[in-house]
């Protein structure tokens, strides 16, 4: 009996301990810019926020309330996302 509460005990603080790391990893840091549309595109969207002008990517999966027109007032909220990652010679290269 005590060898089984043990294996529970054991089960329950790794059950714990992963939740835990799950909970900490999670998902990638959400960004966000307002300001007037300048342009809307089907995969873009571009929004000036001061002097600058950002144009951010969107796609099917991207959550719009009110498809936004040129001139009006808009929040993008969006998270950064690698699509390649390559080195070039230096230490550890491969090539």
């Amino acid at each position: 009996m005590k060898k089984i509460m043990r294996r529970v005990r054991i089960g329950l603080c790794a059950m714990w301990l992963l939740t835990g790391y799950v909970a900490w990893a999670g998902d990638a840091k959400t960004y966000q810019v307002s300001g007037p549309v300048l342009e809307v595109t089907p995969t873009t969207i571009t929004v000036q926020k001061g002097s600058e002008k950002w144009q951010i990517n969107r796609d099917a999966t991207t959550k719009v309330t009110v498809e936004p027109k040129v001139g009006s007032k808009v929040t993008v909220y969006y998270t950064m996302t690698a699509t390649e990652i390559s080195m070039k010679g230096g230490k550890g290269s491969s090539k």
